[in-house]
């Protein structure tokens, strides 16, 4: 088991392991006792009551948090003709077809959202052993596979996150950072949680949400209080 820093122990030691606690409250105490040198991300972790093997429990989508996410993402686009102008006018990193596709193929990995024109993706689908297993692959349930790029580049650049339950049942998902006002982490964290509710499948009996932790990039994870929202 690997040894916990001396920073990680005195964090730890403020936080109740038998408390539940008010969003508020968590996001207020997960800022508090943050040690790290950087501008630390902060995140959620819900543990859903899914089976991610059954295709109608399968949760994932897209959310533009209205307080963005505090880092700029970089963006691809995979189009040709006016879709490829109007992605460029939207503030794309990187817009091409059969040159970027290449591009990837050959190694380059630097961006962090990659977007697609359906008509690409016949030409995209190469790239599925590349991209899938980095989640960088382009797909109609994120936005990310779609006509209008100028709407997909802007929402991404305004602060987009993509959720997708894991093989676990959880679902991650970034809220801000450290940085941000309280305020603006509860108004994320509540835009986050309408989103999560609201993909509850139909399938699901009982609790839905099991657990829900909130942490920092190496904070100790604090346990919300579910039935406070």
């Amino acid at each position: 088991m690997a040894k916990k820093s001396k920073k990680y122990t005195a964090a730890a030691e403020q936080v109740d392991a038998n408390k539940a606690y008010a969003v508020d409250e968590a996001v207020a105490l997960v800022k508090k006792i943050d040690f790290a040198k950087f501008d630390a991300t902060v995140e959620v972790a819900y543990n859903l009551n899914v089976d991610p093997k059954q295709a109608d429990q399968q949760i994932r989508g897209a959310v533009v948090l209205p307080n963005g996410t505090g880092k700029t993402q970089k963006v691809i686009v995979f189009a040709e003709g006016p879709q490829a102008e109007a992605a460029k006018a939207a503030g794309a990193d990187e817009v091409g077809a059969d040159e970027l596709v290449q591009k990837i193929q050959d190694g380059w990995l630097d961006f962090d959202v990659a977007v697609a024109t359906p008509p690409m993706m016949a030409k995209v689908g190469r790239l599925g052993r590349v991209l899938g297993p980095k989640g960088l692959m382009p797909n109609p349930k994120t936005g990310t596979v779609t006509m209008d790029v100028t709407k997909a580049v802007n929402d991404i650049k305004a602060g987009q996150v993509a959720y997708r339950v894991d093989k676990a049942g959880i679902v991650h998902a970034p809220i801000g950072k450290i940085s941000f006002d309280d305020a603006k982490l509860i108004e994320n964290f509540t835009t986050l949680q309408d989103t999560i509710a609201k993909a509850r499948p139909a399938a699901v009996k009982g609790t839905y949400i099991q657990s829900l932790t909130l942490t920092s990039t190496f904070g100790p994870g604090l346990t919300i209080d579910v039935a406070s929202f």
